[in-house]
Protein backbone atom coordinates (compact mmCIF):
# COMPACT_ATOMS: atom_id res chain seq x y z
CA UNK A 1 0.00 0.00 0.00
CA UNK A 2 2.61 2.72 0.68
CA UNK A 3 4.82 1.54 -2.10
CA UNK A 4 1.29 2.34 -4.64
CA UNK A 5 0.82 5.56 -2.38
CA UNK A 6 4.46 6.66 -3.53
CA UNK A 7 4.27 5.77 -7.12
CA UNK A 8 0.88 8.27 -7.11
CA UNK A 9 2.72 10.97 -5.36
CA UNK A 10 5.53 10.70 -8.40
CA UNK A 11 3.19 10.59 -10.87
CA UNK A 12 1.59 13.39 -9.86
CA UNK A 13 4.80 15.22 -8.92
CA UNK A 14 5.82 14.03 -12.68
CA UNK A 15 3.12 15.13 -14.75
CA UNK A 16 2.91 18.60 -12.73
CA UNK A 17 6.31 19.22 -13.34
CA UNK A 18 5.65 18.25 -17.09
CA UNK A 19 2.61 20.72 -17.34
CA UNK A 20 4.66 23.72 -16.06
CA UNK A 21 4.22 26.96 -18.09
CA UNK A 22 7.26 28.49 -19.04
CA UNK A 23 7.72 32.06 -18.25
CA UNK A 24 6.68 33.27 -21.67
CA UNK A 25 3.59 31.62 -21.88
CA UNK A 26 2.87 32.87 -18.26
CA UNK A 27 3.24 36.33 -18.99
CA UNK A 28 1.12 36.26 -22.55
CA UNK A 29 -1.27 34.55 -19.99
CA UNK A 30 -0.83 37.51 -17.39
CA UNK A 31 -1.23 40.37 -20.47
CA UNK A 32 -4.59 38.12 -21.64
CA UNK A 33 -5.74 38.48 -18.52
CA UNK A 34 -5.57 42.29 -18.35
CA UNK A 35 -6.71 42.43 -22.20
CA UNK A 36 -9.78 40.51 -21.09
CA UNK A 37 -10.62 42.20 -18.00
CA UNK A 38 -13.27 45.08 -19.24
CA UNK A 39 -14.99 42.57 -20.79
CA UNK A 40 -13.62 44.34 -24.54
CA UNK A 41 -11.69 41.97 -26.63
CA UNK A 42 -10.19 45.29 -28.90
CA UNK A 43 -7.38 44.71 -31.53
CA UNK A 44 -5.87 47.18 -30.29
CA UNK A 45 -4.32 45.74 -26.87
CA UNK A 46 -4.16 42.56 -29.23
CA UNK A 47 -1.69 44.24 -31.21
CA UNK A 48 -0.12 45.79 -27.49
CA UNK A 49 0.52 42.56 -26.42
CA UNK A 50 1.92 40.97 -29.76
CA UNK A 51 4.32 44.10 -30.07
CA UNK A 52 5.17 43.46 -26.49
CA UNK A 53 6.17 39.56 -26.46
CA UNK A 54 7.88 40.54 -29.53
CA UNK A 55 10.08 43.14 -28.07
CA UNK A 56 10.15 41.86 -25.00
CA UNK A 57 10.28 38.15 -25.84
CA UNK A 58 12.46 38.21 -29.18
CA UNK A 59 10.08 35.94 -30.88
CA UNK A 60 9.00 36.40 -33.74
CA UNK A 61 5.39 37.04 -35.09
CA UNK A 62 4.76 33.65 -36.13
CA UNK A 63 5.64 32.46 -32.85
CA UNK A 64 3.65 35.35 -30.94
CA UNK A 65 0.27 34.89 -32.41
CA UNK A 66 0.56 31.10 -31.17
CA UNK A 67 1.94 31.98 -27.84
CA UNK A 68 -1.61 34.79 -27.29
CA UNK A 69 -3.73 31.18 -28.75
CA UNK A 70 -2.80 29.19 -25.90
CA UNK A 71 -2.21 32.19 -23.44
CA UNK A 72 -5.63 32.89 -23.97
CA UNK A 73 -7.11 28.98 -24.10
CA UNK A 74 -5.56 29.24 -20.85
CA UNK A 75 -6.96 31.71 -19.02
CA UNK A 76 -10.20 30.90 -20.10
CA UNK A 77 -9.58 27.41 -18.45
CA UNK A 78 -7.72 28.80 -15.20
CA UNK A 79 -9.07 29.00 -12.01
CA UNK A 80 -7.14 32.04 -10.74
CA UNK A 81 -3.83 33.60 -11.96
CA UNK A 82 -1.68 32.08 -9.50
CA UNK A 83 0.24 29.39 -11.45
CA UNK A 84 0.75 32.39 -14.00
CA UNK A 85 2.16 35.03 -11.74
CA UNK A 86 4.47 31.92 -9.95
CA UNK A 87 5.95 31.49 -13.15
CA UNK A 88 6.92 34.59 -13.29
CA UNK A 89 8.27 35.14 -10.35
CA UNK A 90 10.14 32.10 -10.03
CA UNK A 91 12.08 33.59 -13.06
CA UNK A 92 12.20 37.30 -12.24
CA UNK A 93 14.09 39.83 -9.70
CA UNK A 94 12.25 42.41 -8.17
CA UNK A 95 12.90 45.11 -10.54
CA UNK A 96 11.96 43.25 -13.70
CA UNK A 97 8.63 41.98 -11.93
CA UNK A 98 7.99 45.36 -11.77
CA UNK A 99 8.88 46.10 -15.09
CA UNK A 100 6.29 43.44 -15.89
CA UNK A 101 3.44 45.30 -14.11
CA UNK A 102 4.50 48.32 -16.40
CA UNK A 103 3.96 46.24 -19.43
CA UNK A 104 0.41 45.00 -18.15
CA UNK A 105 -0.41 49.02 -17.71
CA UNK A 106 0.46 49.70 -21.57
CA UNK A 107 -2.26 46.81 -22.39
CA UNK A 108 -4.89 48.10 -20.13
CA UNK A 109 -4.11 51.69 -21.56
CA UNK A 110 -3.88 50.42 -25.48
CA UNK A 111 -7.21 51.43 -26.12
CA UNK A 112 -7.32 54.84 -24.69
CA UNK A 113 -9.25 54.29 -21.48
CA UNK A 114 -8.21 52.80 -18.45
CA UNK A 115 -11.08 50.54 -16.52
CA UNK A 116 -11.83 50.03 -12.77
CA UNK A 117 -11.62 45.72 -13.89
CA UNK A 118 -8.18 46.71 -15.43
CA UNK A 119 -6.66 48.67 -12.60
CA UNK A 120 -8.31 45.56 -10.30
CA UNK A 121 -6.66 43.13 -12.17
CA UNK A 122 -3.13 44.69 -12.16
CA UNK A 123 -3.42 45.61 -8.49
CA UNK A 124 -4.19 41.93 -8.20
CA UNK A 125 -1.09 40.92 -10.29
CA UNK A 126 1.30 43.12 -8.43
CA UNK A 127 0.17 41.62 -4.97
CA UNK A 128 1.35 38.21 -6.67
CA UNK A 129 4.03 39.58 -7.44
CA UNK A 130 4.71 41.40 -3.94
CA UNK A 131 5.01 44.80 -5.49
CA UNK A 132 4.83 47.46 -3.31
CA UNK A 133 2.42 50.21 -3.98
CA UNK A 134 4.84 53.19 -4.83
CA UNK A 135 6.47 50.58 -6.88
CA UNK A 136 3.05 49.90 -8.88
CA UNK A 137 1.68 53.31 -8.70
CA UNK A 138 5.43 54.30 -10.76
CA UNK A 139 4.93 52.06 -13.05
CA UNK A 140 1.33 53.20 -13.92
CA UNK A 141 2.95 56.42 -14.53
CA UNK A 142 5.58 55.55 -16.54
CA UNK A 143 2.94 53.14 -18.95
CA UNK A 144 0.54 56.18 -19.03
CA UNK A 145 0.03 57.53 -23.07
Amino acid sequence: MLNQLKKLFQSLHETSSKEELDFNTALAALLVEVMRADGKLQQSEFDKIAELLKTRCELPEAQVNILIEEAQQLVEQAVDMYSFAKQVNNHTSDIERIEVIELLWHVAYADGELDSHEDHIIRKIAGLFYVAHADFIAAKLRAQP
